[in-house]
């Protein structure tokens, strides 16, 4: 059995059965194909089917001089992954990474903007443009309703539900949610569409797509982040942000101001509450006020 095909029916099968999302199933590729080539550098002549244990950890041994812990640990989620498939379609009886463990690599803490810092890198946008009132608007529902780059640039004009202050977004896995929407961002979004966006011609298949670039197609993901890039610097603001930044910051508010972490797993769209719970360690300084104000004893 080819290799390099039987990836790629382990790929077409996690998108199509899965639903997985285009950067997970590039991960995947990547991870692979860095594991065939290894296998043809060492000139080890072994198919997925007969592969061995032995061989999986000596790639992994000389993996982990490289690559970081987490780039490690998500090679061998890759290939776990890759082998689980080749037991569901009868190739193979086991998995040799069955007792191969990743790494421990631990939580990483979300970056977050304050308050403050949010209105500066808002107030830096040139409002005197279209590309300005269409930005100030991308932020605002970056923030405002903790959406993924991704789940930004789908949203369709077809997803708002204003009267109803919801917001209807296509996340991971094609799994869709409802998010609320509050009033001030619902003005800025009419304000784009009503004055900016009505003016562009539009591509027939963005018809339905919010943002667009100003030749009337759909926004990418590094348009995204170039925007934030250069209001970053506008904004005199030295910390590393990126469009996730705004999400972490969403939850993290709402955390500060009281809702429960049930309320932000659905909004975020978290299939685990493990997931949402990393935001209980972002601010400790809150969670003493937190134990100050509420405990009979503090």
């Amino acid at each position: 059995m080819k290799w390099q095909h039987i990836l790629k029916d382990f790929l077409m099968y996690s998108r199509l059965e899965r639903s997985l999302a285009d950067n997970t199933l590039k991960a995947y590729k990547r991870d692979l194909d860095k594991f065939i080539n290894w296998l043809g550098d060492h000139d080890i002549d072994q198919s997925a089917v007969i592969i061995s244990t032995s061989t999986l950890r000596a790639f992994i041994y000389e993996l982990a001089k490289t690559v970081s812990a987490r780039s490690q640990a998500r090679a061998i989620s890759s290939l776990k992954a890759f082998f689980n498939y080749l037991i569901l379609e009868n190739y193979r009886k086991d998995n040799p990474l069955e007792l191969v463990e990743s790494p421990k690599i631990g939580r990483k803490l979300p970056d977050t903007l304050s308050t403050t810092e949010i209105d500066a890198l808002i107030n830096s946008i040139d409002r005197s443009t279209p590309q300005g009132e269409r930005n100030r608007a991308i932020l605002e529902t970056l923030y405002g309703c903790g959406l993924r780059v991704s789940e930004l640039t789908t949203l369709k004009i077809s997803d708002l539900f204003f009267e109803e202050g919801f917001i209807k977004v296509t996340g991971k896995g094609d799994k869709q949610r409802f998010i609320p929407i509050g009033d001030f961002t619902i003005k800025v979004i009419n304000l784009y569409r009503e004055e900016i966006r009505i003016h562009i011609p539009i591509q027939p298949d963005s018809k339905d797509t919010l943002f667009l670039n100003r030749r009337g197609s759909g926004l990418t993901r590094a348009m995204i982040f170039h925007i934030i890039k250069e209001l970053k610097v506008k904004a005199g603001i030295k910390k590393k942000i990126s469009p996730h930044t705004f999400r972490h910051s969403f939850a993290t508010h709402l955390l500060e101001n009281g809702a429960d972490l049930r309320s932000i797993q659905m909004m975020l769209g978290h299939e685990s509450i493990t997931t949402t719970e990393i935001y209980m360690h972002v601010d400790r300084a809150h969670l003493a006020k937190v134990m100050e104000k509420h405990h009979p004893r503090a």
